[in-house]
């Protein structure tokens, strides 16, 4: 049974959820549009879940974590090993979806596949990740050591701007540790997921172990305040983040909560001048900045500022167009609510007096008149207390910021209430190694303007961007998803061995 499937009243296909290893058709009577942004094609229509089916998902999932928890490691590994295989066979198709609803380049959909696909691979060494440790002997014939047990029913709500890698980065390493999950999609491009899903059911998951939802605010609540829910991980806006983050640890649950950002880019004037340069013009405007962690501030040191021009002209060669396009290297937003706020905002910085150096706002594309297209935009002469600064515009948008010293760039950076990504550009090392001891940002590169880690580390934004103290995958994540048990065991060699009463603490 697929997880989309055409509608009887309309050409239109509908998404079904997934409850107890079945797809089926929501009773509700609230749908929405999915809708491709380039060409506003209605795609398929997606449900809100009444609360009632995120209940009877959440019981799915609890009664099936009564024999998964038990499932040996080996078992819940090799299913993975079938997954990660299955994704790498279908990531073209699941590409294309992925971009029709989404709007990012057809190379950046597979890269959006393959960073989760990394986090499947790592979930296949559970084997090491979940073991825990021994102490033998610790006091007289007393042996000490911890277990890593699965928690029970988790629940993943994930962001529109990585329908792939997001999902990926959650239920994997949940179930894997013997969880059972929820999954809550992005409403706006759940069908790129749902294919994940539907891989995920062929690779051998058992029924209840995973289950999806969709919808919006209601599904969410739902999903935070159910009494059977353990853990709940979240990446998307930072509202709505602190009120998963609220909301979750008042009932009770573990939350981890990936937020928004404003990340920045310094540059000094030793940096490889085209590298840097390059770099920062791919991560300011890939996926039309729809990234937590796109490049949105450049701050140009000392003599760097006179290359401010030099990066305004790369970013006037970059090709706006829709997503399945060859050589396309800006796709359209999301939404047209979308594009309103960030045309708004852009409106707004020029008149608050910052220089517009690029003006992405009246971008046309031909054939593609109806899109959603914001192309490249670059503002200079940014003060700190403009609203293009302090928002996240989540658009190709970026804001240029100067600064005489290295010390006054790592000031700038540290009062910007978010903690993501922070890229240093340079040729030394030693002031690469003074800004990342000094800077307060949890996830630093060095010649890389986007630093997300690979799955054997965790990512690890901070202060801002981050709610929660653990990450949403690699060593971390383990930690997340399973409550550890330590066990303080003697053994007699005969039962009738008395030590006497003994009234004190120690166990010499």
């Amino acid at each position: 049974m697929n997880a989309v499937t055409q509608a009887s009243n309309a050409h239109v296909s509908t998404v079904k959820l997934l409850i107890d290893g079945e797809f089926v058709e929501s009773k509700t009577k609230e749908w929405r549009d999915i809708v491709n942004p380039a060409t506003q094609e209605v795609l398929a229509r997606v449900p809100f879940a009444t609360v009632e089916e995120v209940d009877q998902a959440v019981k799915a999932a609890h009664a099936a974590f009564a024999t998964w928890k038990t499932t040996p490691i080996g078992t819940r590994l090799r299913i993975m090993l079938k997954l990660q295989a299955l994704i790498r066979e279908n990531m073209p198709r699941i590409a294309q979806t992925l971009t029709a609803e989404q709007g990012k380049t057809l190379p950046d959909a597979e890269g959006d596949i393959f960073r989760g696909l990394e986090v499947v691979e790592h979930a296949c060494s559970i084997g090491t990740l979940q073991q825990g440790g021994f102490a033998e002997n610790v006091a007289g014939g007393v042996d000490t050591y911890t277990l890593q047990q699965p928690l029970g029913v988790c629940a993943g709500i994930t962001p529109f701007n990585f329908p792939a890698m997001i999902p990926l980065w959650m239920f994997p390493m949940a179930i894997v540790c013997g969880n059972t999950f929820v999954l809550k999609p992005s409403e706006q491009d759940p069908l790129s997921t749902m294919q994940l899903v539907e891989l995920a059911i062929e690779a051998g998951i058992p029924k209840g172990v995973l289950n999806v939802v969709h919808g919006g605010k209601e599904v969410v609540d739902a999903i935070c305040t159910h009494e059977l829910v353990k853990a709940i991980s979240f990446v998307g806006s930072t509202a709505v983040g602190t009120h998963v983050y609220r909301l979750g640890s008042e009932h009770g649950k573990r939350v981890q909560s990936m937020m928004g950002a404003k990340n920045h880019a310094v540059v000094l004037p030793d940096a490889n001048r085209e590298q840097a340069l390059n770099a920062l013009v791919g991560a300011a405007f890939g996926a039309a900045g729809q990234r937590c962690m796109a490049t949105s501030v450049a701050v140009f040191v000392g003599a760097a500022q006179q290359w401010v021009d030099e990066l305004v002209e790369k970013a006037k060669t970059l090709k706006v167009n829709a997503g399945h396009e060859p050589k396309t290297d800006v796709g359209p937003v999301v939404s047209r609510t979308a594009k309103t706020r960030i045309l708004g905002l852009i409106d707004s910085g020029v008149k608050q007096g910052a220089t517009l150096a690029l003006d992405g706002r009246d971008v046309k594309v031909p054939g593609y008149e109806s899109g959603n297209f914001v192309g490249p935009t670059v503002f200079t002469d940014v003060k700190t207390d403009m609203d293009i600064y302090t928002n996240e515009i989540f658009g190709p948008v970026l804001v240029v910021l100067t600064a005489k010293t290295l010390d006054e760039a790592i000031a700038i950076v540290n009062a910007n209430p978010f903690g993501n990504g922070v890229g240093l550009f340079t040729q030394s090392g030693a002031a690469a190694r003074k800004f990342q001891s000094e800077i307060d940002i949890g996830q630093v590169g060095i010649n890389i303007p986007i630093p997300v880690p690979v799955p054997y580390f965790s990512f690890t934004g901070s202060r801002g961007s981050k709610l929660g103290d653990l990450g949403p995958y690699g060593k971390q994540v383990v930690q997340f998803y399973t409550q550890t048990k330590t066990v303080t065991a003697r053994w007699f060699d005969d039962a009738t061995v008395s030590d006497g009463v003994n009234t004190t603490i120690s166990l010499r």
